[in-house]
């Protein structure tokens, strides 16, 4: 494998994430160092399947390094699901002479990749996703700018919050996982945190504990809700029906996906990158990259995707005890 591997491309897919950038930028350069050729995939999946494929060079990834989203772009592709579509997606590759693929993405993006290798063409993936939901990993890229941004967004929101004696909800992403919120509701101080993982849908313990809480004297409450609760401007009228206090929803939505990636994003997006192109130089072709224990690991793509991962214990525990 390791002499058949002259041409890689990379795609990015799914939801886009703050470093994708960064990642781009390290498989061009080290593909290139490393005297490949590399093939940039626009719009994920789609756009392999509608040969939006082009050349790419060291200029190419010019001062994007600092750039938020994917200059490749991302789409959702049906078509790819069908196992016709993973054929055909197959012999592009064959077509355009790309031997191996980098995708940047989550799980679905992950799933493609297996059925792109089960064709007969080798792949790497490295996770990117503001949602930290890749069970084989313990960060995932985008992560880190996406809490940041959540983070100063509900400071501000908890000033004016203050200000008015109000209760406030504040709807962060997270579709099926917590991570965005539990964060967030740890590092702002949050009153209450509303995970996919673990709320249960009793409103009236959240109603008891605004109550008693003010009863103490707390001039305001803070409730993070994850994206995959929703229904945030509801419970806002009907926390405000029946505590008589003033309560608003505030949904961050797409923020939380943009702006300029921070350090860590840049640096574990590049580190990723270049791991993904020494990885197939070497021959070591279907694997999934990860950060496990302090060290950049790879893992056989099947064996990733099998593994599951949960919101931990001790610091769902923590931040109820911090939020008395």
């Amino acid at each position: 494998m390791k002499n058949k591997i002259k041409t890689i491309g990379v795609l990015t897919s799914g939801g886009d994430a703050p470093g994708m950038n960064a990642a781009i930028r390290a498989v061009v350069r080290t593909g290139i160092y490393n005297n490949l050729r590399v093939m940039g995939i626009k719009r994920g999946y789609a756009g392999l399947l509608q040969k939006e494929i082009m050349e790419m060079d060291v200029t190419s990834v010019g001062e994007t390094i600092q750039r938020g989203g994917t200059i490749l772009q991302t789409a959702r592709c049906p078509e790819f699901v069908t196992l016709e579509g993973q054929k055909q997606a197959a012999e592009i590759c064959h077509e355009m002479g790309i031997d191996a693929v980098v995708v940047i993405g989550g799980d679905g993006s992950y799933k493609g990749a297996r059925a792109l290798s089960h064709q007969g063409i080798a792949v790497v993936g490295i996770p990117g996703t503001i949602d930290l939901d890749i069970a084989c990993t313990e960060y995932t890229i985008g992560f880190d700018t996406a809490v940041n941004t959540a983070m100063e967004a509900i400071d501000k929101v908890r000033d004016t919050s203050s200000s008015h004696e109000r209760c406030s909800i504040i709807e962060v992403m997270g579709r099926n996982a917590g991570y965005i919120a539990l964060w967030c509701g740890i590092a702002n101080g949050a009153e209450d945190i509303l995970l996919p993982e673990k709320f249960d849908g009793d409103e009236q313990r959240i109603i008891d504990n605004i109550i008693a809480n003010r009863k103490k004297g707390k001039q305001h409450h803070i409730i993070i809700n994850a994206e995959g609760i929703g229904d945030s401007n509801g419970m806002a009228k009907r926390i405000e029906a029946a505590t008589g206090i003033e309560t608003r929803a505030t949904i961050l939505g797409y923020m939380q996906r943009g702006g300029s990636p921070t350090c860590k994003d840049r640096v574990f997006a590049s580190t990723m990158g270049a791991l993904a192109v020494d990885l197939l130089v070497q021959g070591k072709i279907n694997r999934i990259i990860a950060y496990k224990d302090g060290e950049y690991i790879n893992l056989d793509i099947d064996e990733a995707l099998e593994m599951q991962k949960n919101i931990s214990e001790y610091q769902y525990k923590i931040s109820r005890i911090l939020a008395k």
